[in-house]
């Protein structure tokens, strides 16, 4: 059975998934909102790119700030420094007063830049400055500007290698992708084509339908141009359909091609579309590999029944938790090999800011000798939230805390300190000091996190 659709309603735009790898990207998303890093969005043309990044502002700390988007492939190209850092009156031909740039315009909030990649070296260095918290002057003027964005970045096109072929920065691509996220593309979430088919025909033509055949014939198409090509297609499709139905006909031919596939397509297992936990299936290979494809598909299977739970797949499979969590393991690099298929890739870096859903009494002990219970929230390596912390032990310079992890049963002992706090009682602690082993046993768990919800970890 699918999981139920996720209908996401932000400030200027909307969007509607039920595949576990959107879901996945989303929780993320949601985790890295809180920091500052700068954040850039891999993922092919049309796949939703800027969705991700207006995520990121929403649930920001940010979120009440300005908002500034700016495609940098659409600026002409005498023109973009100056829409980016402002300029002064007199600075060029046809500068009859001052203007601010993107970046003051975007102070204190977030600033998303669409197609990086198009940037000229010159600016490249120039960004780099700002990103690093140097002040730069407006193209003719005199006086600094400091500002404080939050930015975003997004590319269709492969940063790394334009690093190798000199066309990029490496010191910028780094410093842009501090955290790093793909989303992926439409074919390989199947089971969101039909919903938002469906969704952007009701849009536009709120009694329209898609009829069984075309509903298979968009399941089948790889659709290069993403969510993007779908929506014009469907809105299309509407205005040609007739009795208010969408049928193969209405559809581009491009797509109606497909039709040689519609019976291999609606006998295919729709059942990959309710698994729950994060591995990338992949067919079976028709050379060779059989024995580990039927050990690999018997995992799979069991984990769908059990939900996702390792410990009763592991006891339905007669192997102990460790033995599966390593196959686990195997397999995830496997698919990494063969072809990614995962949310992304998270650096050393990124994985210290890592942070996942844990929600456990801490026992926690100020310096000043205070003794209570909080709740925590999420936890990352370096540090936790916190609920119900008393107003009175807001102001403590040390924290000593010991919580339990949820699975494995281990204590984590950890001297903190409060990084902020806000009158409700939430708090973010940040560790000063993890000794061993409590720090090792953090590690893991939080590795074992990070495999789970389908991250490639670098090591």
């Amino acid at each position: 059975m699918s999981s139920e659709p996720v209908i996401l309603d932000l400030p200027g735009v909307q969007a509607i998934f039920r595949s576990e790898s959107m879901r996945r990207l989303l929780q993320m998303v949601e985790r890295v909102a809180h920091h500052n890093a700068a954040v850039l969005i891999i993922g092919e043309t049309g796949t939703g790119k800027e969705l991700i990044a207006r995520a990121l502002h929403f649930h920001s700390l940010r979120c009440d700030q300005p908002w500034v988007d700016v495609n940098c492939g659409a600026l002409p190209e005498h023109l973009v420094e100056s829409e980016l850092f402002g300029y002064e009156k007199g600075a060029f031909s046809g500068a009859d007063g001052s203007k601010p740039g993107f970046f003051e315009m975007a102070h204190k909030g977030t600033l998303f830049l669409d197609e990086v990649g198009e940037l000229e070296p010159k600016l490249q260095v120039k960004l780099l400055r700002v990103l690093d918290g140097v002040p730069y002057y407006r193209l003719g003027g005199t006086k600094k500007v400091a500002v404080d964005v939050r930015l975003v970045a997004a590319t269709n096109q492969e940063l790394d290698q334009a690093v190798r072929e000199g066309r990029f920065r490496g010191d910028l691509y780094h410093r842009l992708s501090q955290f790093q996220l793909r989303v992926p593309p439409l074919r390989e979430r199947k089971e969101d084509i039909y919903l938002l088919a469906e969704y952007f025909l009701l849009a536009n033509h709120p009694m329209g339908r898609i009829s069984a055949e075309a509903a298979v014939l968009l399941e089948c198409y790889r659709w290069p141009g993403n969510v993007r090509e779908l929506r014009n297609v469907m809105v299309r499709a509407g205005a040609l359909c007739a009795e208010n139905v969408v049928h193969p006909s209405d559809l581009p031919p491009e797509i109606q091609s497909c039709e040689p596939q519609i019976a291999r397509a609606a006998a295919m297992p729709q059942s990959s579309s309710s698994i729950s936990f994060p591995i990338p299936i992949q067919a079976p290979s028709q050379s060779g590999g059989g024995l580990r494809e039927i050990r690999k598909q018997r995992i799979l299977e069991a984990l769908a029944r059990h939900n996702g739970h390792q410990g009763l797949a592991a006891d339905e499979l007669g192997i102990s938790r460790r033995t599966l969590s390593r196959q686990l393991k195997t397999m995830r690099e496997e698919s990494q090999q063969q072809g990614p298929d995962s949310l992304g890739l998270l650096s050393q870096r990124q994985q210290s800011y890592f942070r996942s859903t844990l929600e456990v009494p801490v026992r926690v002990r100020t310096s000043e000798g205070q003794e209570f219970t909080a709740n925590s929230t999420n936890v990352s390596i370096g540090g936790i939230a916190l609920t119900e912390v008393p107003f009175d032990a807001q102001n403590a310079l040390s924290l000593h805390l010991s919580f339990r992890l949820p699975d494995i049963g281990e204590t984590v002992e950890t001297e903190a300190e409060i990084a902020w706090c806000a009158r409700d009682g939430h708090a973010g602690i940040k560790f000063v000091r993890t000794n061993e082993p409590s720090g090792t046993v953090l590690k893991r768990w939080i590795l074992q996190r990070q495999l789970e919800e389908g991250w490639t970890t670098l090591k």
